[in-house]
């Protein structure tokens, strides 16, 4: 089963799991402020869930680039939406500041 390493957590899930409610289920914050109420429910469409992902995990879909694509995220950014991403192996997740992730800070990391 992969594992996924976010803000301190080991996490274990089936190989295609969704990202976002596999963190969500595990009380992980994946929502900045007030994106945790105002978001898209995982539809692809708002870009708030976005966090770097390292490891094995789906291509990027029409979606995910979509949003991707569109300011304040830049598609040049290693960033993926939660709510489009598979995991097909083990992955660390981190997370941005900003309300849709996209900001320089780190909100936290796989050990924090």
């Amino acid at each position: 089963m992969p594992k996924v390493l976010a803000q301190g957590k080991a996490i274990e899930c089936k190989s295609g799991a969704n990202l976002r409610k596999v963190l969500l289920a595990n009380y992980v914050d994946l929502y900045n402020g007030g994106s945790n109420v105002i978001n898209c429910r995982g539809i692809g469409s708002c870009g708030t869930c976005a966090v770097e992902v390292e490891g094995e995990v789906s291509p990027s879909n029409w979606r995910d680039n979509a949003r991707r694509s569109l300011p304040p995220h830049s598609p040049t950014r290693n960033l993926r939406l939660a709510c489009q991403t598979q995991v097909l192996g083990d992955v660390t997740v981190t997370k941005y500041d900003g309300f849709w992730g996209h900001g320089s800070q780190i909100v936290w990391t796989s050990l924090s």
